[in-house]
């Protein structure tokens, strides 16, 4: 039965794929997104529901990302951030630490190899092994000039570190001027710290998609998404696939949004 139904849908799936973009495309009122963030989790969950070890579920999410962007390329998506590895991810025992960053760094290596996207490493790199980062960074100098969709890399990322980190770069800015805290004090605002952001520049994400059937936001963007709006799928990153993203991104379209107004 599990494989009848498994046919099926590899023969109706790709007609309601394209039904659906059809009708995104016709429909000129529908407000799509231009900033995606999505948080790829899952992958330890669905190894083990496979029966196979962790380091073949992280290697699965990763092959799963290039398909994702082409993906926000084919709606029109100007901005992703992909959350890869969080600031407590960092925790984890070498074993699973050690080849996770590797697969992490052989795919963004992938990436910028393409030069279709621009890609930007978001996070506390100083936190990452000197090879990680400068892998990182390496790809983000090398896709520099690329003409394409942006694509924020976050890895060794928190949400709290990240306002923590915009914090210091505001105050030591203005130690730098001579700005006293009294004169500090009175000028600071909201754009102040938002111009410190790993993301600064970029528009806040409109839309905010977390695989794996958790419903919390863990840290993510937690200062530009003030305003997201939040889609939560069931599927496991490894599973998740062209039809989820576009329901995603139909829910998005559907929903109004006020704003606080």
């Amino acid at each position: 039965m599990a494989d009848w139904r498994r046919g099926v849908r590899r023969v109706l799936y790709p007609a309601y794929e394209a039904r659906m973009l059809r009708r995104m495309s016709r429909d000129g009122s529908l407000a799509l997104p231009q900033h995606v963030g999505v948080m790829l989790d899952g992958n330890r969950r669905w190894a083990r529901a496979v029966g196979r070890d962790t380091a073949h579920g992280h290697q699965a999410g990763a092959a799963n990302i290039e398909p994702l962007l082409g993906w926000c390329d084919e709606v029109g998506i100007q901005v992703v951030t992909l959350w890869l590895l969080s600031t407590d991810n960092l925790n984890r025992p070498a074993p699973e630490l050690d080849p996770l960053l590797e697969i992490i760094a052989d795919a963004v290596d992938s990436l910028a190899d393409q030069r279709r996207w621009r890609l930007h490493p978001v996070g506390a790199l100083d936190l990452l092994p000197d090879a990680t980062a400068s892998r990182l960074k390496a790809a983000a100098e090398a896709t520099a000039d690329v003409d394409g969709m942006l694509v924020n890399v976050a890895v060794g990322y928190g949400g709290r570190r990240e306002i923590t980190d915009a914090v210091r770069s505001l105050l030591h800015e203005h130690a730098a001027k001579g700005t006293s805290l009294e004169q500090l004090a009175q000028l600071i605002d909201v754009e102040h710290i938002a111009d410190h952001l790993y993301t600064k520049g970029q528009p806040d994400p409109d839309l905010v998609i977390r695989t794996s059937g958790e419903q919390r936001l863990g840290g993510f963007l937690l200062w530009q998404s003030a305003r997201s709006e939040f889609y939560f799928c069931e599927a496991y990153w490894p599973d998740f696939r062209r039809v989820d993203f576009l329901r995603a991104i139909r829910a998005y379209a559907r929903r109004e949004r006020r704003f606080g107004s």
